[in-house]
């Protein structure tokens, strides 16, 4: 990690993230613990050298390391007051853009633009700021700078007015909302944003969908996009290192746990998300439960295996999201369980491992999102499951554009259709079922990560 104040050699390719590829503990004795990070930001950079990657400090460990000047070279670590972070990532990142963008308010009470929230805004222009000096400083002349996702939608702008010499673009991991919906935030919030994406060279999508979106947002509010231009890169999945990784001594007891807890003969319809309010994981359980109810036949011989990981705990919403998938579970396993069979094994503490394992025994994968940039279990699961499996994908999941042609779509709001298709899945022939995971595996690796930053940052030198 660079500190904030050492001077270091120019750099030509930079990234900017909220969360860098390193993260810091603090020990008891008060040493610090590194943890590198995973994600196809992180695959995707380990293809270029000459870099630097400028992040923020999250917590105590990460403030800690840059006070005391902890190195990890090609890493800089932006110590922003906490307080200021807390309101740019809670209060407008998560809890306001985060929600335009996956269509999440409920209208008739939310959202409300106060006095609170224009405070909150500032704290947002502040923290893009201090990304877009950071990024002034570390940048070499002409040198190629992508910035990542909704956290970071001002640095483009800002960076473009103190480095008009740089090679700029943004990447949106997230969908884009349309123009209606994008214009529940006030009219000079919305073009503020806008505007500084359009400070990019060029601003980029997961697919054509998210893409045409903003292009309709800039057409209706700024009359067009100037001279930015619009890309689409559909992040994939690793699949040599999940092939690999999945065949791990870890990844094998993990399987004979779940393979005890799910009993002899019983198939399996697998899902693994974050708590995430938009990955919409009671509703899928309510489809499980609907199944149970119109195929009594299917009592006793499959098991839901859902992982669902807590996400951003801090906020109230998301602990009580939480909280109705242990109840939704619980109500589920209380009405149909037996004595020799659980209908739903559920976990909530993370660990990757256990969902490898559980992505190989899948014979069905649920992935139900109400509204999702891309999501990358869709493509993860096809490629790990040791026996192929039937893919049920929300229409509104990103991955559909790629993978809609071998899955069982889905309405992710519709409970009884979703039902249909869980068990349209579950009795699928074995050689289509096998045939289908093979496509799927094919255009869920398509795009593996190294290529899809590489291909974003020849577009960018290129265009």
């Amino acid at each position: 990690m660079v500190s904030e104040h050492a001077p270091q050699p120019a750099a030509q390719v930079l990234v900017a993230s909220n969360r860098g590829p390193v993260s810091y503990t603090l020990r008891d004795d008060g040493s610090l613990d590194a943890k590198r990070g995973g994600g196809g930001l992180v695959s995707g950079l380990s293809a270029v050298d000459d870099k630097v990657w400028v992040c923020a400090a999250l917590g105590d460990g990460d403030r800690e390391a840059v006070r005391r000047g902890a190195a990890e070279p090609g890493v800089r670590m932006l110590d922003i007051d906490a307080d200021v972070h807390a309101d740019a990532y809670n209060g407008i990142a998560n809890s306001v853009l985060w929600f335009i963008h996956h269509l999440l308010y409920q209208t008739p009470v939310e959202p409300v633009f106060d006095a609170e929230f224009r405070r909150q805004w500032a704290s947002y222009e502040a923290y893009n700021r201090a990304f877009a000096d950071a990024l002034a400083e570390e940048a070499g002349p002409g040198a190629a700078v992508l910035v990542q996702d909704y956290h970071l939608a001002l640095v483009p702008g800002m960076l473009r007015a103190l480095r008009p010499d740089l090679r700029i673009g943004h990447f949106s991991h997230t969908p884009w909302a349309p123009v209606d919906y994008f214009r529940l935030l006030p009219d000079d919030i919305a073009e503020q944003l806008l505007r500084g994406i359009l400070g990019a060279d060029r601003a980029a999508f997961l697919t054509r969908r998210w893409a045409d979106a903003f292009l309709a947002c800039c057409t209706d509010l700024l009359g067009g996009t100037g001279r930015t231009r619009v890309g689409v890169h559909g992040l994939g999945a690793d699949g040599d290192f999940l092939r690999r990784r999945s065949h791990e001594p870890d990844v094998d007891e993990r399987m004979a746990a779940l393979r005890e807890q799910v009993g002899p003969g019983r198939k399996t319809i697998v899902r693994v998300d974050r708590t995430e309010l938009s990955k919409n994981i009671v509703r899928g359980l309510h489809a499980y439960r609907a199944l149970l109810d119109a195929r009594p036949e299917w009592r006793g011989r499959v098991v839901h295996i859902a992982f669902a990981y807590p996400s951003r705990q801090d906020l109230a919403v998301y602990r009580e999201y939480t909280e109705e998938v242990r109840r939704v579970a619980d109500d589920v396993n209380e009405a149909y369980g037996t004595a020799d069979w659980t209908p739903v094994v559920l976990h909530v503490e993370d660990d990757f491992a256990r969902s490898l394992a559980a992505y190989r025994l899948a014979d069905v994968a649920l992935v139900n999102p109400i509204r999702d940039g891309m999501n990358l279990v869709a493509k993860e699961v096809p490629v790990v499951s040791d026996e192929g499996c039937a893919l049920v994908l929300s229409r509104e999941a990103g991955a559909y554009e790629e993978l809609g042609e071998d899955a069982l779509v889905v309405n992710p709001y519709d409970v009884s259709a979703t039902a249909v298709a869980l068990h349209e899945a579950l009795t699928m022939a074995g050689d289509e079922r096998a045939d289908r995971s093979r496509r799927l595996a094919e255009a869920g690796t398509a795009l593996p990560p190294q290529r899809w930053f590489l291909d974003q940052l020849e577009a960018l030198r290129r265009e």
